[in-house]
């Protein structure tokens, strides 16, 4: 009997990571999905089970590197090895200037968009490399090309996914680990509201005018990269919706 391929997605409760969750389900993968909320997690597996998908969750916040390591032992050994590790878990906290931005949000901004990808990359990519084959997709943003105004932090935090996506793939490059780095535009999650602290009002503004991106849409990107022939290698994809040309060029009705 062939195995199913197991991927793990950090921040599945919404938006990219639950399309993600959906796509890979649908495409044959068992799946552990990560998120800070139980309820949520409980939620989505027992609807990615419909698709015939073993589901493990894991609640917990990618910046505690001890409950990472914990639960990371915990995943059962039927869903292993770990084929597939999206980093998906990231946000946004506020668009002020650099010189009156709030210091805890750049921390929480730091410690999840970076710190925590490099805490699961550390736990997952090792038995990869020891295995020669896995594949590693980040996902990072256009906001990592260039910055935008108010962007400065969150902007430097997905260069950096760039950086260490690059970084990752040479390290690995005598394996056969893949590493892709995908960078959405503009997708209509509750990418904003947390942004915006909960500003609905202020969020809804940011999609007006424009057809987003949905999660689905970058889920579809994903899966299309891991499913590559193994000697493909996806490294880098950016995804704008249709009348946005960067980070900050976006045409609305």
């Amino acid at each position: 009997m062939t195995r199913r391929p197991t991927v793990l997605i950090t921040g599945a409760t919404s938006g990219i990571g639950q399309g993600c969750a959906e796509r890979f389900a649908r495409g044959g993968y068992n799946l552990v999905i990560t998120g800070r909320r139980q309820q949520l997690l409980d939620q989505i597996a027992d609807e990615l089970r419909q698709t015939g998908a073993d589901v493990q969750t894991l609640c917990f916040d990618v910046r505690d590197r001890e409950a990472s390591r914990r639960v990371v032992a915990s995943i059962r050994q039927e869903l292993l090895p770990i084929d597939v590790l999206i980093n998906n878990a990231g946000l946004a906290l506020g668009l002020e200037p650099e010189y009156e931005g709030n210091c805890e949000d750049w921390d929480t901004m730091i410690e999840t968009n970076i710190k925590g990808l490099l805490t699961m990359t550390r736990l997952i990519v090792p038995k990869m490399v020891e295995r020669g084959e896995g594949h590693v997709i980040n996902i990072g943003s256009v906001a990592g090309d260039a910055a935008y105004a108010g962007g400065n932090v969150y902007c430097a935090t997905k260069a950096a996914v760039k950086a260490l996506s690059d970084g990752l793939r040479i390290d690995v490059a005598h394996t056969a680990v893949r590493v892709t780095n995908v960078k959405p535009g503009l997708v209509e999650t509750n990418f904003s509201r947390v942004r915006f602290h909960g500003d609905n009002d202020r969020a809804d503004h940011v999609y007006q005018g424009i057809k987003p991106l949905t999660g689905a849409d970058i889920g579809d990107v994903a899966f299309y990269a891991a499913s590559a022939p193994k000697h493909v290698q996806i490294a880098e994809v950016l995804v704008l919706a249709t009348h946005q040309a960067s980070g900050s060029v976006i045409h609305r009705d």
